[in-house]
């Protein structure tokens, strides 16, 4: 597991990809505020939006997961705990003032970024 990449996965650059074509600019890599151990794939930080590209497998996506089944509780005690820290991190950022937006590995570059833009784009007009 230590071998897998963290950053830059084939998901999340394809989703970067898609919205620097759309001329947005972000920051990638950022550390949550307040957890210097946690990380914003994805961070537009004038307007505090985090958005996540969670592995199916490792985030348990309700659609593609499937747990192995070698060593079956100890998956799910894994993909349990990946999930409860996801949580965690979204309110350690909500209550920061960041609006967080997770995006599955599956879904479409275009429609993320779709997404991406409208939540970005609310975020401005709040302001």
């Amino acid at each position: 597991m230590s071998t897998l990449a963290r950053r830059d996965t084939k998901p999340e650059l394809d989703l970067r990809r898609e919205l620097h074509r759309r001329g947005m600019r972000y920051r990638v890599q950022v550390k949550v505020p307040g957890n210097n151990r946690r990380t914003i794939d994805i961070a537009f930080t004038r307007v505090r939006l985090a958005v996540y590209v969670d592995g199916c497998f490792w985030h348990g996506c309700p659609e593609h997961h499937v747990r192995p089944r070698a060593n079956s509780e100890w998956w799910q005690w894994k993909i349990e705990r990946n999930q409860a820290r996801d949580a965690d991190t979204d309110r350690e950022l909500a209550e920061a003032g960041w609006e967080v937006l997770r995006i599955w590995e599956h879904e479409p570059p275009g429609l993320a970024a779709d997404a991406v833009q409208g939540a970005y784009g609310e975020l401005v007009q709040a302001r």
